[in-house]
């Protein structure tokens, strides 16, 4: 098991330095398939279930298209902490969120693993996560992410699921798809789905992801 464990983290952390060298190229796709837009629209109308001062944690946020689309669409004063292993990809993610920060949101950045988060149980009331459980074993990421959410807390995990583009993607990241059925039952072992939403096709977004919302019983 302490081997697994050992592979699983090597793993990671090869993809935390592939996306340090690929960063540019890696935030330039984010500025021109527009997700940013399709965040804002499914948050404004979706809100999340977050109340003044809940603790946020964005687990892999890259280079900030999730953290911006919290900072842009919530309404209430909340603690934000983005953790990603790529140190370049979160140096941008900060630069954005110094330069958009609407509301001034408290955020905070920390660099570090998602199958070892680096905060105590029951540290947040929602955390949020997009193209990064593709890149571990799905059994514990969810483990880990389910560690960190408190009781009656939520779970925002944007999925990517299989289909022509998604194929294209796993090639040009390096990731690795988890099957429908597997990430359904995984789901339903930590968490239970408040809702399973589908970006219309029309948005780029909506040709990989879904999104789905869980609450921690």
């Amino acid at each position: 098991m302490a081997e697994y464990v050992l592979t699983a983290t090597k793993t990671q952390a090869r993809a935390g330095s592939f996306y340090d060298r690929i960063e540019r190229f890696y935030d330039l796709s984010f500025k021109l398939n527009g997700y940013g837009r399709s965040l804002d629209r499914y948050m404004e109308a979706h809100p999340l279930p977050v109340f003044e001062n809940a603790r946020i944690l964005d687990a892999g946020c890259g280079t900030g298209t999730l953290t911006l689309a919290l900072l842009r669409t919530l309404r209430v004063p909340v603690k934000l902490t983005a953790i990603d292993l790529s140190a370049s990809s979160m140096a941008t993610a900060r630069k954005y969120v110094n330069k958009n920060n609407p509301q001034q949101q408290e955020v905070r950045f920390a660099q570090g693993n998602v199958l070892a988060l680096p905060f105590p149980d029951d540290a947040f009331d929602l955390v949020v996560t997009s193209g990064v459980l593709e890149y571990v074993p799905l059994e514990d990421g969810f483990t880990e992410m389910a560690r960190v959410i408190s009781p009656g807390g939520y779970f925002l995990h944007l999925p990517m699921r299989p289909t022509a583009v998604t194929t294209l993607l796993e090639l040009l990241f390096r990731f690795k798809v988890h099957p429908p059925d597997e990430l359904a039952e995984t789901t339903d072992r930590h968490f239970q789905v408040v809702s399973h939403y589908r970006f219309p096709p029309f948005q780029i977004i909506g040709w990989s992801k879904t999104a789905v919302l869980a609450q921690k019983i």
